[in-house]
């Protein structure tokens, strides 16, 4: 049985952690069911936008225990091919050409938080517990590093990742870990609702390539980032959704998509 359910609806796919026994924690196998996954939803071509939610109390636990003994024992070989993986599946979401939201239910922890941090758009009950709390047990947590900085700026990322703090519903907010607390008991209809509209509003293909140049541009020089940005610019232009957006927006139409 795969640690990860697939589904899919009015072109909305979502996926499930279904490990709730272990508190959704993370293993090799969730790690490669769950990239497996996305690579599907990513194929997909009736998925457009991409939920990550978890069945049970807690969103994600973090690395399970059985992982952390392992650790242990592990060679430096084998550590490495372990991190990689988790590198891979972080990476895979935040340059994944289709947008990416997680639903936060319950805690989000450690590498659970990372896996958070790396989706698009983050909705979090407001009792969700999240934070990286690797520097309380020796660890460091050194991949969903590179990702936070980008997103919160340093100095936020310094209080979370050398604090080991747990925050939750405003703080959350305010940090930046999260776009919006909802009410647990509204939390899916919320997401389910945010994914639609942009489902039913945006193209795919400005989407994919929005977010594609947000991942890019940021490692360029501003010369180098601007004319990146103008080549982008030239590219939408001549896109078939660029066409048809700009015919429908002329003749005061309105554009499926």
């Amino acid at each position: 049985m795969s640690n990860v359910n697939y589904e899919v609806s009015n072109r909305i796919g979502v996926l499930t952690l279904n490990r709730p026994e272990k508190k959704n924690a993370l293993n090799a196998s969730m790690v490669a069911d769950l990239t497996n996954a996305l690579s599907k939803a990513e194929n997909d071509d009736q998925v457009k936008v991409i939920i990550i939610k978890a069945k049970g109390d807690v969103f994600c636990s973090g690395a399970d225990l059985e992982s952390l003994q392992q650790l242990q024992n592990n060679s430096q070989e084998e550590n490495l091919k372990d991190s990689q993986r988790l590198k891979e599946l972080f990476l895979k979401i935040y340059t994944l050409s289709k947008i990416v939201i997680a639903e936060v239910q319950g805690h989000a922890l450690a590498g659970g938080c990372g896996l958070a941090t790396v989706c698009d758009f983050v909705y979090a009950a407001p009792e969700a517990k999240l934070g990286y709390t690797e520097v309380k047990i020796g660890f460091v947590p050194a991949i969903v590093m590179v990702f936070l900085i980008r997103k919160v700026g340093e100095q936020k990322a310094k209080y979370l990742l050398l604090s080991g703090q747990l925050v939750m519903g405003g703080e959350a907010k305010s940090l930046g870990l999260i776009d919006q607390v909802v009410e647990k008991g509204q939390l899916s209809i919320t997401v389910r609702q945010w994914a639609e509209h942009l489902v039913n509003n945006n193209s795919s293909q400005s989407m994919a390539l929005t977010k594609k140049m947000i991942a890019e541009v940021q490692s360029f020089s501003l010369e180098d980032g601007l004319n990146y940005a103008a080549k982008m610019n030239a590219q939408a232009r001549s896109s078939e959704d660029c066409k048809r957006g700009i015919a429908a927006f002329l003749n005061k139409e309105k554009i499926l998509w």
